[in-house]
């Protein structure tokens, strides 16, 4: 039986604060992007924090107790294009690798169907490998 879901909308917004730094308002937060930490650093924050949140309600469907779990994520960007600079690679990350180090009662097997279950069910991750469509727009002040 298939359930009727409800789609959660998330509406953020950021203020400048610097030419390198953006305050972001999420309603119940606030962060500022640049600040200690980059864009790409929060976009790669993000992935780890969503597979460490999808990878816990995984674990608790499956019955799993995960004692330890450490995420390490590694991709390049070629910064030429942001720089205006010509280049023949895409402006953003050329690619993610992920290693996801548990400590559970499970064997591989069952390591193995968690990790799948988790990559199906990671919403941050599905808009990595998936495309998602994005409209800018802009308006006068």
């Amino acid at each position: 039986m298939t359930r009727s879901t409800e789609l959660t909308t998330y509406e953020l917004t950021g203020e400048r604060v610097s030419p390198k730094r953006m305050r972001i308002d999420t309603g119940d937060a606030e962060f500022v992007v640049g600040h200690d930490v980059n864009p790409v650093e929060y976009f790669l924050g993000a992935v780890l924090g969503c597979l460490n949140s999808t990878g816990t309600m995984v674990a608790r469907d499956m019955d799993l107790a995960i004692d330890e779990m450490e995420v390490a994520i590694e991709g390049g960007v070629d910064y030429a294009s942001y720089r205006g600079e010509a280049s023949e690679a895409r402006p953003g990350l050329q690619g993610l690798d992920v290693t996801i180090t548990v400590d559970a009662d499970a064997d591989e097997e069952t390591l193995t169907e968690w990790l799948a279950a988790v990559e199906a069910r990671c919403p941050v991750t599905d808009n990595v490998e998936n495309e998602t469509s994005l409209e800018l727009s802009v308006e006068s002040a």
